[in-house]
């Protein structure tokens, strides 16, 4: 049995009684960053082998690991923070398993994704998870016109280093838009930004800043229904 785990995206209480019972009962867990995931098994005092799977070596390891799984072995794969496969390492385990005939189960959690929608003051019933954006400007700028007509808000992920490059793209290809800015989720110094995106680019220019963003863009129709009513 193959458990896709999530855990805290910040707060270490915000993970389920199910996920620890997992993990304290599983022969391996596999993760993203050894670490970053010592400090929660740690906390709950859970002492099981861990072997590294990330984006470098998951096409190494993830035969190996189908291999354990295969002779009967429990593997429970975690990553840094939130939900495995969500712009982390996880799809190609799971894929692998499942195309070896070994059940995989999700044992559901905390996402950095949902947490910050919730917050953001934008329609939930519908939006695009774009992930992380490239890192240059040109295929970044063409990776947001993708979406310069998508009616549903936009949700990006983004590093402290390109945050406000991302801004300002944003804002020269998609126009003035109503934009939130998610940093710390759950964690004791959580920063809200909400505004439009001239005037978040505004408070993030100059600034030191840590951490990674969730970035929440409002979509086309909302953005066009928002400019009538102005």
């Amino acid at each position: 049995m193959l458990y896709l785990v999530a855990t805290p995206i910040g707060n270490l209480g915000d993970i389920t009684y199910r996920a620890v019972e997992v993990l304290k009962n599983v022969d391996l867990i596999a993760s993203e960053d050894s670490r970053k995931s010592s400090i929660l098994l740690n906390h709950y005092a859970i002492s099981k082998p861990q072997t590294a799977l990330n984006n470098f070596n998951e096409r190494k390891v993830v035969p190996k690991l189908v291999e354990r799984l295969e002779r009967g072995e429990t593997i429970a794969l975690i990553t840094s923070a939130g939900t495995p496969g969500i712009s982390d390492p996880g799809y190609l385990l799971a894929h692998a398993a499942l195309e070896a005939g070994i059940a995989v189960e999700v044992i559901p959690g905390p996402s950095a994704v949902i947490t910050a929608l919730t917050l953001a003051d934008l329609p939930l019933h519908s939006f695009t998870f774009k992930g992380f954006p490239p890192n240059k400007e040109g295929p970044r700028k063409r990776f947001i016109a993708m979406e310069s007509q998508n009616p549903h808000t936009l949700v990006f992920y983004e590093s402290p280093y390109r945050l406000v490059p991302f801004l300002k793209n944003a804002l020269e290809v998609l126009g003035e838009r109503r934009v939130v800015v998610a940093n710390d989720l759950t964690k004791k110094f959580e920063r809200i930004t909400r505004g439009n995106l001239s005037e978040v680019v505004g408070v993030f220019e100059g600034s030191t800043i840590k951490g990674e963003f969730v970035i929440c863009v409002a979509g086309f129709e909302e953005q066009k229904a928002k400019n009538s009513a102005d």
